[in-house]
This record gives C-alpha cells, structure tokens and sequence, in this order.
C-alpha cells in the first residue's frame, strides 16, 4: 500500500482569466488607472477612479470581456495587479467582480462586490460607481463582537445550566434524608 504525502492544503496557483495580458494591463494601468476594452464606457470608469482617487481610494479599474471559467481568476488578476500597483483593485467582468486592496479588509471588499455583480457588460460603469460608494460607507458589522457576544450568552447559557443541575442535586439530596 502506497500513502501519499501531497497536502491538501497547498496554495494553487493564480490562474489569470483567459487571453489577459498582465502587462498590457499594467501599461494601461499608468495613465488614467482603467483598464478597459474598446466599447466599454471607459470615460465614465476613469470619471470614478479619479474621484475615488480624491476622496482617499487609491483605486485601479480593470475590465475583461466575457466572464472567465471562474470567478476565482478575477480576484488572481486582482492579486496579481495589486502586488504591482498596490491599494485597491477592481476587476469587472460582464457579472462577476474580483477584487484586491492593501486598504480595506477582504470582509468590507466583498460587501462593496455583493451589490456590483450581475449588472451586464453594458453596465460597468453603474457597478464600479455602487462599488466606490459601498467602499466609503463604513463598516458596520463587527465580527469581533459579535462573535464575543455570542461567546458571552453561551457561557452564561452554560453556567445558567449548572447552578440548575447544582440546585436540582442538592434537592434531591435534601429529600433522602431521613428526619
């Protein structure tokens, strides 16, 4: 019998969506930070990013064609840009979003994602301008206390049950002994 060392837990690696040129994308990064295929309203992407760019969002646009066999491959070329051009990056496809950011944490950005998906490739522009706006609202979710209070009513759950159990054996005692 053969066992097998290979981890399950090793970090595949990033996959690119189909046809991207990393340094074309890079090149057309430097100018205006959108990178945008003929036919998308490109004007209207680098309206966003610069006002992004002056309310404190140091922010990339990156537009494919078509959505990739993954969504997973737009976050990669997100990483991937990120590493180069550092704060945020947005990847859009024709539904999906992929995002990287040195500035906002994974939970904010997917927040920002959940309501720029699934608007259509005519439409970019509408999901990048719901994406910059859901970025500048604050996050109102703490999952550390949240997760605390939830901590706090089990323990007390907990402690609640075994002065119940205490009381319960004490009474029970009290009433086998003879008077």
């Amino acid at each position: 019998m053969t066992v097998s060392r290979t981890s399950v837990f090793t970090p595949m690696k990033a996959e690119l969506p189909p046809n991207t040129d990393l340094k074309a994308i890079i090149a057309d990064l430097a100018d205006d930070h959108v990178a945008a295929p003929a036919g998308r309203d490109k004007q209207g992407l680098i309206d966003i990013a610069a006002d992004a760019r002056e309310r404190g969002i140091q922010l990339d646009i990156i537009v494919v064609q078509g959505n990739p066999g993954i969504e997973a491959n737009l976050r990669d070329l997100a990483n991937e840009v990120g590493k180069i051009e550092h704060g945020t990056v947005v990847v859009f496809s024709d539904d999906w979003v992929g995002t990287y950011s040195d500035q906002f944490t994974r939970g904010h950005l997917e927040w920002a994602e959940d309501k720029a998906k699934y608007r259509g490739p005519d439409h970019t522009t509408e999901a990048a301008r719901v994406f910059v706006d859901r970025l500048e609202q604050p996050e109102t979710v703490s999952w550390t206390v949240i997760t605390l209070v939830i901590l706090g009513v089990l323990i007390a759950t907990i402690g609640g049950l075994y002065l119940v159990k205490v009381r319960r054996a004490q009474g029970r005692a009290g009433e086998r002994t003879p008077v």
